[in-house]
């Protein structure tokens, strides 16, 4: 993926609509959901919604397809291993990267033990 791309990509995500649609269809999966039911999951009018899955399609984040009357959204999951191939491309000088779990307490912040 280059450069140009991930940065299209980013800048599609960069909008707290466009990022909830996204996340919505990659928790989804491959089958997917029609624009309708996108709008009900997420309380996002239909003139909007369109506009917004029109930029992330733009983006290469996400793929339509036509179901006989309805335009069934996906998620890239290529475009988005992509996004986060060239993000952590040459993560950590080479070395392998370890990331603390979530629920790993910070020794100077308050309430850890």
């Amino acid at each position: 993926m280059d450069t140009k791309q991930v940065i299209a990509a980013l800048a599609a995500l960069a909008q707290e609509s466009r990022l909830a649609t996204f996340r919505l269809l990659v928790q989804t999966g491959p089958d997917g959901l029609a624009a309708s039911r996108i709008a009900e999951h997420l309380g996002v009018a239909p003139s909007s919604l369109s506009f917004h899955l029109k930029e992330l399609t733009h983006a290469g984040l996400i793929t339509a397809r036509q179901d006989g009357r309805f335009v069934i959204y996906s998620a890239n999951f290529d475009t988005m291993n992509g996004v986060l191939a060239f993000l952590t491309d040459n993560c950590c000088g080479g070395a392998p990267c370890v990331v603390p779990p979530a629920s790993t307490c910070v020794p100077s912040a308050k309430g850890c033990a």
